[in-house]
């Protein structure tokens, strides 16, 4: 290369140079002024979705589905002959689950069934007794006025010597006898009368007693079959043929999956604007998002986790470490939601609250009286033993007692 071009390039070289000197700072101003809008878009984003999004919500994972689990337990020692349900299975509230051997209640039951029927033979015995007794009573206030006639009708004779006072003595003897036999007429009748008096055969003391004995032996022999409280699905059986129960010994558990909620624990400073009544979203993991569940929130939990714990955090000790809690927030549940797409209890789901409406009550109002959970199934027990113990009565009532 000559030096003419290499002069020629250098020359060239320094005009760019200089041109793209005279050319950097308008592109920096552009610069710059791109990336400040950028982040004041960004901003301005930022601003608007905190006050019409987050501001407007509490959202958290920390939440789980709950639900009733009903024990199933027995309620009066034995054996167990049979199991009539299994993990995972259906059962309907009434239905049997388990059965116990009821050899000894039957015993007991016909032992107790003999001696209510002897109580209503002997309440007739009593009051045919009592009938007597005024028979008695009649006849011997009969006697006593004979006897009065006899000595009123004979006495004045004495005077006209026409009667010995002897036979008058007699007579008076007589009447005395009379009314000592009326007294003691009165006071059996009395007597006899205690036992039965205002009350029928059926509703006598005795015999309410024998029904009372009766119907616990017949609900004890129905407790040998062990029955679903609730309508729900059996989980935790542990209970095998052969087993020997005590009462209150756990069998399994019956869940209801159709009155479920979900339990969101919120940390502390979430809990600022939540209050019940507040509409809340509710995605379980167990859909992965397909679908979406809508409920209220219908109370705050009391305390914290960390309080009910088994072993509660000791914050007064010197090694203290500050740590947000968390407060269990109580959702409700659509149940025409529940029976589309069905949840399990101890399922994980996130829960977003809207707490744009933030005026309502924090703690929860009052209960209304009405129970929260409920089962007829021991109701109908106790009404079928009263009609066995009726059926009893009114085969040993005579035909005129029973009208």
């Amino acid at each position: 290369m000559s030096a003419t071009d290499s002069d020629v390039k250098k020359n060239n070289n320094g005009d760019n140079d200089s041109g793209m000197a005279a050319k950097d700072p308008a592109k920096r101003r552009r610069a710059l002024i791109i990336v400040a809008a950028v982040f004041v878009l960004a901003a301005v984003a930022w601003v608007l979705l905190w006050l019409f999004v987050f501001s407007t919500r509490e959202k958290t994972d920390n939440a789980y589905v709950g639900g009733n689990q009903v024990a199933i337990s027995a309620q009066v020692p034995g054996i167990v002959t049979s199991i009539l349900a299994d993990d995972t299975q259906r059962v309907e509230a009434g239905q049997v689950l388990v059965k116990l051997d009821n050899t000894d209640a039957e015993v007991r039951l016909q032992q107790m069934s003999s001696a209510l029927a002897q109580a209503v033979r002997q309440v007739r015995q009593q009051t045919e007794s009592a009938t007597s007794a005024d028979a008695q009573v009649t006849k011997a206030r009969v006697d006593l006025k004979k006897a009065q006639a006899d000595l009123a009708r004979r006495a004045p004779l004495v005077a006209a010597q026409a009667e010995a006072p002897e036979t008058v003595q007699h007579l008076r003897d007589a009447v005395d006898q009379a009314q000592a036999s009326l007294d003691a007429a009165q006071a059996q009748a009395a007597a006899s009368h205690a036992a039965i008096e205002g009350t029928q055969v059926a509703t006598n003391p005795a015999v309410e007693q024998a029904r009372a004995n009766y119907r616990s032996a017949w609900i004890a022999a129905q407790r040998n079959n062990i029955y679903a409280p609730v309508t729900g699905y059996v989980a935790q059986r542990s209970v095998q043929v052969g087993n020997s129960v005590q009462p209150g010994q756990q069998l399994m558990a019956v869940v209801p999956l159709h009155n479920l909620w979900v339990d969101a624990n919120f940390k502390e400073n979430q809990l600022r604007h939540i209050r019940v009544g507040q509409p809340a979203k509710v995605e379980a993991d167990l859909y992965g998002g397909s679908a979406e569940f809508h409920g209220k929130v219908i109370g705050l939990g009391a305390g914290t986790g960390s309080v009910f714990s088994l072993l509660p955090a000791q914050n007064a000790t010197g090694n203290w470490i500050k740590v947000v809690q968390r407060v269990p927030v109580r959702i409700a549940l659509d149940d025409k939601e529940l029976d589309q797409h069905p949840l399990r209890v101890g399922l994980s789901a996130d829960v977003t609250v809207d707490i744009t409406d933030d005026k309502g009550a924090m703690n929860a109002a009052p209960g209304n009286g009405r129970p929260i959970a409920q089962t007829t199934v021991y109701d109908q027990m106790a009404s079928k033993a009263d009609e066995e113990a009726e059926k009893i009565i009114q085969a040993n009532l005579s035909q005129r007692d029973a009208n």
